[in-house]
């Protein structure tokens, strides 16, 4: 008997309140995702003291993210056999102390360094934070709302980046966006020594490490060159050289995924309806929203002349938006479906981009940051939590942790090639002149084109998502 139930093994630990599981999921949701837009306010100010380019900025982003979206398959997959309580301390650990190596970076190689180990951090810890609470919530209703909370929380983080970096630039410096991660971190680590259970599935299989190194290798070479267009256009080899390279890597991950005994994704998941179609608009809608924060705090400061702490007030009511959307959207999926909440969130979300996409030099706050902001992260939290659920619907104990990076990874790695392509394109359009008014253009014009992407993410989903969730083929 004890045999038969070791497909999920926990502790004999008194298993603790589900509330308390979830309060501490979402906590370490919360800072892996605050991470990722905190920095942006910062970023004048990182600029300034350490001398970092145009293109070192974007990095700035882009390496904690690419860093987090090429190993959260790794990290999911790692949670199932070695326990998701063992690397969920292990990521945040990890990332707690990279947070401290940039606080204290004192050149910018520093500190580009730091936020590639806490994205690695990050990738750790942030697909256990999912399956400790699907693990603890039983499927249904319940789940539906821990869900919410999840989702609510994560997309608070990047909404309250803003503020919260804001905040500590203005009144301390711009290292504490990154050395507040310190004491919370910690205090969160001593919670989760404390209370959190261990599980665990499939005892005794290796970790897929050459399909790992493939994913990442892939996935970051592929975002470099990306982000290289930037600089280099699109027909430079400095652009298609990493491309090609890219994909032939995820090419050559796929083979070896395909044939090896113990995958570190076994491709017959993306055979699920579910799985593929969740993941896929995710990738897509998340390219598009990812780059939200980003170009509103660089609009607001270089444009219209915003303090940081000014800029990160200014988002507020996105910030409470994208937690509304998020706590309506299970209400509104019992009724309508899991798929019609999502194209109408993405829909929502297009409706505000478009509308972000008239902004002016001399805009004022209610029509050019606010009502438009608003807009834009209701439709984020009313998507993103119809998706996670259906990307993670009816999963076994052993695909737990990888379905949960997965959709982790397809939200973030969107959002990294989402960012630099983004980026490319207002700089286009922006050209040498720095003024206000190119910069408006440029940063119109990025908002435009996510608009269309969005879209399409609407009408992939309206065609590829179930109307309701399939149940898990059990092989």
């Amino acid at each position: 008997m004890l045999e038969a139930a070791d497909t999920s093994r926990t502790s004999r630990r008194t298993t603790p309140p589900t509330w308390l599981v979830v309060a501490l999921a979402c906590a370490g949701q919360f800072l892996v995702v605050l991470d990722v837009s905190v920095v942006n306010v910062a970023l004048p100010s990182m600029r300034a003291d350490l001398g970092l380019s145009a293109s070192g900025l974007q990095w700035v982003v882009n390496a904690y993210a690419i860093a987090f979206a090429g190993f959260m398959l790794l990290g999911g997959r790692a949670g199932d056999l070695y326990g998701r309580k063992r690397m969920f301390l292990v990521g945040l650990g990890l990332f707690t102390l990279a947070s401290l190596g940039g606080g204290l970076a004192q050149d910018g190689w520093q500190l580009l360094l730091a936020r590639a180990v806490q994205g690695l951090g990050a990738a750790v810890l942030a697909p256990s934070t999912l399956t400790l609470l699907t693990a603890a919530v039983p499927e249904g209703p319940a789940r539906a709302r821990a869900i919410a909370t999840w989702t609510a929380v994560g997309a608070g983080g990047g909404a309250a980046g803003g503020l919260v970096g804001g905040v500590l630039v203005d009144v301390l410096s711009w290292r504490w966006v990154l050395l507040i991660n310190v004491p919370v971190g910690a205090l969160v680590l001593a919670g989760s020594v404390m209370w959190l259970s261990e599980s665990r599935a499939g005892a005794g299989r290796r970790l897929d490490l050459p399909g790992a190194l493939l994913v990442t290798a892939g996935l970051a070479t592929l975002a470099y060159g990306v982000s290289q267009t930037e600089a280099e256009g699109w027909t430079a080899a400095a652009t298609l050289v990493p491309l090609a390279a890219g994909l032939a890597l995820l090419g050559l991950f796929l083979a070896v995924e395909a044939r090896t005994a113990v995958p570190l994704m076994p491709l017959r998941l993306l055979r699920r309806r579910t799985v593929a179609s969740a993941n896929a608009a995710m990738l897509v809608s998340g390219s598009a929203m990812f780059c939200m924060w980003y170009f509103m705090t660089l609009y607001a400061q270089n444009v219209l002349g915003y303090s940081p702490l000014e800029a990160g007030f200014a988002l507020i009511p996105s910030s409470f938006a994208v937690l509304v959307g998020s706590k309506t959207a299970p209400r509104l999926m019992r009724r309508a479906g899991a798929r019609t909440v999502a194209v109408a969130g993405t829909l929502v979300a297009a409706t505000g981009f478009g509308w972000q996409s008239a902004m002016g030099p001399h805009g004022a706050y209610l029509t050019a940051i606010m009502f438009p902001g608003i807009l834009m992260m209701l439709g984020a939290g009313l998507a993103a939590t119809p998706l996670a659920a259906l990307a993670t619907s009816g999963a076994a104990p052993a695909e737990a942790g990888l379905l949960s990076g997965l959709i982790n990874t397809s939200r973030t790695m969107g959002g990294s090639l989402g960012l630099a392509v983004m980026s490319t394109v207002a700089a286009a359009r922006t050209g040498a002149d720095g003024g206000a008014a190119a910069l408006t253009e440029g940063y119109a014009l990025a908002f435009r084109s996510s608009t269309g992407v969005l879209l399409a993410g609407a009408v992939l989903m309206l065609l590829w998502l179930p109307g309701r969730p399939a149940p898990a083929s059990g092989n």
